[in-house]
């Protein structure tokens, strides 16, 4: 029984709200009120969550010392011994093979990308995260593979489903901001042992990564407002009213910023957007516009 909650626990199931991005495809393209496709989406979304349960239980493998020897990581399942090495891999094969195996069977582009995400995190996982920068762009990429498998996920009973480029380059964006608030929180919590948890922040000191998430903040921002009233969204949606949820973009980054400098979050973004009370209601409140928009044009 110790084991099998602490497979469960490095699945991370928390993290799972990443693959809510799974959705975007289904809610843009307006095909909320289409069974099929909501079936299509679910089933998108769950078979990422398989492939991201994987790659946790793959990475907290390759991490084993590095979490032994970390403040907190060290009580981690494996970590802390209360879940054999040789089920968590066997878990990470079973969860992998059985998510690529069912991507196969809805359709050939959704299996690629299903593939290319788990090649992404594999590679991360074995690499990429010790090469500074490259580290968050692997991140983000890792969230436009999700939206651009949100597409694709529904092209078996929707072929003309697309998304727009300006929606996968803010989602690059946001993901890009994210991952520096995670990095900057790494830094500040872990102070001059970082670079014995992780060699690339050493890399990362608070100016540069401050400098940085201005960037991306201001880059998230404007492509967003872009992608709102560019000519193509404006015919898609039929109307120019997608532009009032800017507001809403712009709150929940400031909120986030000031909740990464104040209150010292930052290091957990999927926790802080599901316990955060002004985050979630704004989160809410964009998603009302947003289907409203979409949905009454």
């Amino acid at each position: 029984m110790g084991a099998l909650r602490g497979l469960v626990t490095t699945l991370r199931p928390h993290q799972w709200t990443k693959n809510t991005v799974l959705f975007a495809g289904l809610i843009f393209a307006g095909g909320l009120g289409d069974p099929a496709l909501v079936r299509l989406a679910l089933s998108g979304a769950v078979i990422f969550c398989l492939l991201s349960g994987a790659v946790y239980l793959l990475n907290d493998i390759v991490d084993l010392e590095s979490d032994r020897r970390h403040p907190e990581k060290r009580r981690r399942p494996l970590a802390a011994g209360t879940l054999p090495v040789g089920l968590a891999l066997g878990a990470a094969v079973f969860f992998a093979g059985s998510a690529l195996a069912w991507s196969s069977s809805i359709h050939p582009v959704f299996a690629l990308t299903s593939a290319g995400f788990l090649a992404l995190n594999v590679l991360y996982s074995l690499a990429l995260r010790r090469m500074v920068i490259l580290d968050v762009v692997a991140i983000a990429v890792g969230f436009v593979l999700r939206a651009v498998a949100s597409v694709e996920v529904l092209r078996v009973a929707a072929p003309a489903t697309e998304l727009s480029p300006w929606l996968l380059v803010c989602t690059f964006f946001l993901a890009l901001f994210l991952g520096l608030g995670k990095r900057r929180a790494e830094v500040l919590a872990l102070g001059r042992d970082a670079r014995a948890h992780r060699s690339t922040l050493e890399h990362y000191p608070q100016g540069l990564v401050d400098s940085l998430i201005g960037v991306v903040t201001a880059s998230t921002i404007v492509s967003y407002a872009i992608y709102t009233i560019w000519p193509g969204t404006v015919d898609k949606v039929g109307s120019s009213r997608l532009v009032y949820t800017v507001p809403f973009v712009v709150y929940g980054l400031f909120r986030y910023l000031y909740l990464m400098h104040a209150g010292g979050s930052g290091g957990k973004p999927s926790r802080v957007l599901v316990t955060d009370a002004p985050l979630v209601v704004n989160i809410l409140l964009w998603v009302a516009v947003v289907v409203w928009v979409l949905y009454s044009a």
